[in-house]
């Protein structure tokens, strides 16, 4: 079942973004420090590795705190589009922070591998690494609530990497249980290399997410379905169809483009205003929109042209081509 895009509905009013982020940077920036400290006592790679990751967290957390920042800003002369797409580009740039990351830990852990360290005071290392992880599965939820009411990039990103960090920190603190337990220490390394798997997994998808945005992709079929049920909806007897309707994303934002056909002997002004109507009546069904319309005449006979989308109410003289 494909679920319906959050975009559509009526525009909510948008909770501050960047306090989300900077919630994020605090909660890193304290389990960095508890991580490293636990991770010089115990000498636990794993540990360390989840340092590691939380370090790479804390600049996703930053990207993401500036670019929701810079996102927000108005249209200007040299982005008359906007800045939301520093957001999906702040996203993608975590994905690839999250690789680096795998990178590192692969690296480490196949080196202790072949040297186990002795490994010690586990106690420690268990009580900061299941305070990690309840940490970063609330923070993570608090995010992902807040990337859904603003459909932020950015902070969906940074959400994914500290759920990540939160499913990674449980299996390390498997781990830890299980050396204590048997006393085999190989079992730390080995999880740092699980470990690892997960986080590559979540730099992909993150990384395939918001490259769609930046290519231009289409709006999902839902959203294009709201744009023609606005349309349908909104009965005005001059508008007898339209076509050519594209649409795409960047950050938050939805441009739409679209030519409407108006009956024979409709006045500019006329519409004009009809435009605008239909412009907010899209607006209406989803958030965040900027709609451009072209204005057509009837076509000869009152016909319109091949591959025009006409309103239920009226008689039907072909199909939206999309």
């Amino acid at each position: 079942m494909i679920r319906p895009s959050r975009g559509i509905g009526p525009a909510a009013q948008r909770p501050t973004k960047t306090r989300a982020a900077g919630l994020s940077i605090l909660s890193n920036a304290t389990l960095i420090a508890l991580k490293l400290a636990a991770g010089a006592i115990t000498g636990s790679i794993a540990i360390i590795t989840e340092a590691v990751h939380s370090s790479i967290d804390l600049l996703a957390s930053v990207i993401a705190f500036f670019s929701v920042r810079k996102a927000d800003e108005p249209p200007d002369a040299d982005h008359p589009y906007g800045h939301a797409k520093v957001e999906n580009v702040a996203a993608g740039i975590e994905g690839m922070l999250i690789l680096v990351g795998a990178a590192i830990i692969v690296f480490e852990s196949v080196r202790r591998l072949a040297d186990p360290p002795e490994v010690q005071s586990l106690g420690v290392g268990i009580g900061v690494i299941g305070f990690s992880a309840v940490a970063n599965l609330v923070v993570s939820s608090y995010l992902y609530r807040q990337a859904k009411l603003t459909e932020s990039p950015a902070l969906e990103g940074d959400a994914a990497h500290l759920r990540t960090d939160a499913a990674t920190s449980a299996g390390v603190l498997v781990a830890l249980v299980l050396v204590e337990i048997t006393g085999v220490e190989i079992l730390d390394p080995i999880t740092a290399l699980l470990v690892a798997v997960a986080i590559v997994s979540a730099g992909v998808r993150i990384l395939m997410r918001s490259s769609r945005v930046l290519v231009d992709e289409a709006l999902p079929a839902d959203e294009l379905a709201a744009v023609r049920a606005a349309i349908e909806a909104h009965h005005a007897p001059e508008v007898i169809g339209f076509h050519k309707l594209r649409a795409r994303r960047a950050g938050s934002s939805r441009y739409i483009d679209l030519h409407v056909q108006f009956a024979e002997g409709t006045t500019l002004r006329r519409a004009h205003d009809l435009s605008h109507e239909l412009q907010r009546a899209i607006g209406a069904r989803l958030r965040g929109t900027d709609v451009l319309i072209h204005l057509e005449p009837e076509g000869p006979g009152g016909k319109p042209p091949p591959g025009t989308y006409c309103p239920s109410s009226r008689p039907k003289t072909g199909r939206q081509s999309g």
